[in-house]
């Protein structure tokens, strides 16, 4: 093991996580490293860009250098290959189709998916679409998009069933409901006997970049039923945001893991 460079770590990361700047007595302190270590790692810290220091308050802060860092990591997650376990663990708890979708347009496309178990079953193929208005997964990720996309939705929506939302005034009403709840609902919305609920998926910039949810028939999961399921979907998601990085606080407690 680099004991310099192990050094180096703690010293930057007791910068990051300290609100204010620090000194090095402070530092030497709380590392419990000599001022001279401390003092020669902040110089080596600072010509690599990653701490800037101020003369004279005699202080060191870290730069956006750490950030860019991070963010290229971030960039580079793949939520459908770390979605996996999540999607397992909601199958085991629900024994319903499960989906892990995410926004084109007006329209959902299924990343992934896994089959019930049970003989009735849910229609639906990986790389299908669906329209976002009609089902679970497109209004959970419709509903924590910015005003200015939900402005852009046209006044009349199209109908798939009868039950269908079909103007944008009933979609945001429905999308209220689903921000205050934590999870959407789909009643036979785009296939009169299917039905399905969905939590948003964050990444670790607050962004609803996936939508993880289950289906079936509406002779299984009834409304009363879907609510029932809708804790363990939203503590799912959640998970997998966490995941992703997420830290928000979008769902609501009453689901709290």
């Amino acid at each position: 093991m680099d004991k310099t460079l192990l050094k180096g770590l703690r010293v930057l990361e007791t910068l990051a996580a300290n609100p204010q700047p620090m000194g090095v007595t402070p530092l030497s302190r709380v590392l419990d490293l000599t001022k001279s270590n401390v003092h020669r790692t902040l110089q080596t810290l600072t010509a690599a860009g990653y701490v800037r220091s101020n003369p004279e308050t005699a202080t060191y802060e870290c730069t956006l250098k750490l950030f860019e860092v991070a963010s290229t990591i971030v960039g580079r997650l793949d939520v459908r290959q770390i979605a996996d376990p999540y999607l397992q663990q909601l199958a085991h708890a629900t024994r319903e189709s499960i989906h892990l979708a995410v926004l084109d347009g007006l329209d959902v496309i299924y990343l992934n998916k896994i089959e019930s178990p049970q003989p009735v079953r849910a229609y639906s193929a990986i790389g299908g679409r669906a329209p976002a208005h009609c089902v679970a997964s497109g209004k959970a990720l419709l509903a924590w998009q910015p005003d200015e996309r939900l402005a852009e939705l046209p006044d009349e929506l199209a109908q798939w069933t009868p039950r269908s939302l079909d103007s944008r005034d009933a979609l945001l009403a429905d999308l209220a409901e689903t921000r205050r709840r934590g999870f959407s609902i789909n009643c036979g919305e785009w296939r009169d006997s299917v039905g399905g609920a969905a939590a948003p998926v964050f990444d670790a910039h607050g962004r609803p970049v996936a939508a993880l949810g289950i289906s079936g028939p509406l002779e299984r999961l009834s409304l009363g039923t879907l609510h029932q399921h809708g804790p363990v979907v939203i503590r799912t998601a959640r998970e997998l945001s966490r995941a992703l990085g997420y830290r928000g606080n979008a769902y609501p407690d009453s689901a709290a893991a």
